[in-house]
């Protein structure tokens, strides 16, 4: 039986603060939290919304260092680029701060002294990894190496990016440091730790017995944690970037950044609300809900609750865990080291006044149970196909009937008849389906459920006619409109959680002022007699060239990330000069140079070889026009042993090297060579 409770503190996990946010974070925890929060809202219910910047972490320091900045400059700037994004697109935050604050540096630092001082911390002295010639302790993200899953020569000390293998820097082949390059050794530190096993029976009740209504996600990948037995977890690091460990001896130590940022939560709800915030965390009729992606599961449902457990003085536990799964881009992974990504700052830039566009998409292809794939096809094709012809459509219709039949003023309505109430009735059983997906996080279909109003809606005007009926009967017209027109309403009110930029846009039109659920349904929310306001479009069709555009960009960022990893291939095995000589390499000149038919990478060469001519068929065409290469002098192998090439006999082999983007480029001598001249 679901609880009563007066209150909700929504929290969103914390964005790192050494790069925008993207697409992914997007769909996977900030949209369908401020969904729910704006649906709370027309509730009325009392709901906060908190948010900010994770501005600790190793992720920091290392952009700091490759680009000679301080780590503050690094997320000062990114702090402020996120906020205003979030802000631009309709992110409704309560509050929106950051680990850098002094607000959160005095409570998570109390935070950890209070733990301290029960006794709740194990202190171990482990081996780590250490760099002599920076002189300090390497972080799991300061160490690169091979993986030894993939061969990945590049993956960090706690997990591989190609493969995705969480991994401990002891498990890198040729482990190196990332600040020098040099081969770190082991030396001895001490860490206090966090100890979870201590916590595992509580936990274990709390999830698996009292929280069976998570989604399977969240339940399963929480059982298998503690299926596997819960180990101590350390809560502080050797950097010098974050908040200094606050006990004696613990110099050159800082809270490691998956104890410090949770704590984010909590002071930043003190910042907004200094007197008063205890009330969002340890009052019992408060329900605390974290909205966060599947990679923060762990954190956020065993390793935040036991801080919580241990610390005691009544702080509330998750009531529930949202978890999404992740969104790719294109088929793949999106990436911010390889710039595989939709940047939500770009986008707003890309396409101003479309935020609802992208949120609109990223709820219908939230990746809710499973990770999901976004395309800007699918993005073209949802904008244009159901945003502007269903939708817009719809509302367009008819407010633009009653401007054409009514000079744009509400009509009366007359008596209903069936087909009027089929649609009031029809709207009501769409609202509690609507209202049942959002209370319990089925995003996607309530989505649908909104969009359901407005296919009734043209359904409603397409079984009516009114264009027709108005010639005979303005009276009945008068009801259809006034029918169409509380539709209309219901829309506005239903679609601000979704798209809340055309909802103002949509209320403005009808004169609809102080939203709340229960308008939705309401088959009189437009009164008769209401001036309605001036028609404009809620949506706009997008065109080719913009999303041509799109798909460019990210082709360009595909090549450049292959270009900035390009490494020189190994040397072959050595061979002697008897054995080299044994390949007859010569020059010729092209007097021949044409497409082979059916055949997209193929070119079939004429060659004057000094000794006769010769045919030879290179796959080079993708690199050059057959005309461009006519009177080109060019490096081939004469006795390369003859074969047929789509029914043409080749006659040797062309030289030619393969870029780092995978293009090749014809190797040919640099000044006027006899025709048959051998390289030698």
């Amino acid at each position: 039986m679901e609880k009563n409770y007066k209150r909700t503190l929504i929290t969103t996990a914390l964005p790192y603060a050494n790069g925008p946010v993207h697409i992914g974070h997007l769909a996977g925890v900030y949209v369908p939290a401020d969904i729910y929060v704006r649906y709370l809202r027309l509730k009325g219910e009392d709901v906060l919304m908190i948010g900010g910047s994770d501005e600790h972490g190793v992720p920091i320091t290392i952009k700091a260092r490759k680009e000679g900045v301080t780590p503050q400059d690094i997320v000062d700037r990114y702090h402020k680029i996120i906020k205003d994004s979030f802000e631009e697109f309709g992110i409704s935050f309560d509050v929106y701060s950051r680990t850098t604050s002094a607000t959160h540096n005095a409570t998570a630092s109390e935070f950890f002294r209070r733990l301290y001082d029960k006794g709740e911390f194990v202190e171990k002295t482990a081996m780590q990894l250490y760099d002599e010639e920076a002189n300090q302790f390497l972080a799991d993200r300061y160490v690169t190496g091979k993986c030894p899953h993939c061969g990945n020569e590049n993956a960090y000390g706690d997990q591989c990016e190609v493969c995705g293998t969480s991994l401990s820097p002891e498990e890198l082949i040729d482990p190196k440091s990332a600040i020098t390059g040099s081969k770190p050794v082991m030396r001895e530190t001490k860490h206090w730790y966090l100890p979870l096993d201590k916590w595992e029976p509580a936990l274990r009740k709390w999830i698996l017995e009292d929280h069976k209504e998570w989604r399977p996600n969240v339940y399963g990948q929480c059982k298998s944690w503690l299926d596997l037995g819960l180990l101590p977890r350390a809560v502080s690091r050797d950097l010098d970037w974050g908040i200094p460990v606050p006990v004696e001896g613990a110099e050159g130590k800082v809270l490691y950044v998956w104890f410090d940022a949770p704590i984010g939560y909590i002071s930043n709800t003190k910042e907004l609300l200094p007197d008063s915030w205890q009330t969002y965390w340890k009052d019992k009729e408060t329900r605390l809900i974290h909205f966060i992606g599947k990679d923060n599961i762990v954190f956020h449902c065993i390793v935040f609750p036991a801080m919580l457990m241990a610390y005691g003085d009544n702080f509330q536990l998750p009531d529930n865990v949202p978890a999404n799964e992740f969104l790719n881009l294109e088929g793949d992974k999106i990436s911010t080291s390889r710039n595989w990504a939709v940047w939500l700052h770009e986008y707003l830039r890309d396409f101003p006044g479309k935020q609802d566009v992208l949120r609109y998409v990223l709820t219908a292809n939230a990746p809710e149970t499973k990770d999901n794939d976004f395309t800007w096809r699918d993005f073209q094709t949802r904008n244009n196909s159901e945003l502007v012809a269903i939708l817009g459509n719809f509302v367009n219709r008819a407010v633009v009937l009653t401007e054409k039949y009514f000079g744009g003023t509400v009509p009366e309505a007359g008596t209903l008849e069936k087909i009027d109430q089929d649609a009031f009735n029809e709207l009501a059983e769409i609202k509690q389906s609507l209202s049942d997906n959002l209370d319990h996080f089925r995003f996607r279909d309530a989505l649908k459920d909104a969009m359901n109003i407005a296919r009734l809606g043209n359904k409603y005007l397409q079984e009516t006619e009114p264009w027709k009926v108005s010639k005979t009967d303005m009276q009945r017209t008068a009801t259809i409109l006034n029918v169409a027109l509380q539709l209309c309403g219901s829309i506005a009110v239903a679609f601000e959680p979704f798209t809340p930029f055309a909802s103002k846009k949509l209320c403005s039109i009808l004169g609809i002022e102080n939203l709340n659920w229960d308008m939705v349904g309401d088959s009189r929310l437009i009164p008769a007699g209401r001036k309605l306001g001036t028609v404009e479009l809620l949506f706009e069709k997008i065109e080719d060239p913009a999303i041509e555009a799109q798909i460019k960009r990210l082709e360009d960022s595909k090549l450049q990330n292959k270009l900035n990893n390009w490494k020189v291939t190994p040397q072959a095995p050595a061979v002697d000069f008897e054995t080299f000589k044994k390949c007859d390499i010569r020059v010729g000149t092209v007097l021949e140079c044409k497409k082979v038919p059916k055949a997209d990478k193929l070119l079939q060469f004429l060659i004057d070889d000094g000794m006769n001519k010769r045919t030879i068929v290179s796959g080079i065409a993708k690199y050059y026009n057959p005309e461009d290469l006519i009177g080109k002098q060019i490096c081939f192998i004469a006795n390369f042993e003859p074969r047929k090439l789509r029914g043409i006999m080749s006659e040797g082999m062309i030289l030619s090297a393969e870029n780092p983007d995978g293009s090749l480029v014809v190797i040919g001598p640099t000044g006027e060579v006899r025709p048959g001249a051998q390289v030698m």
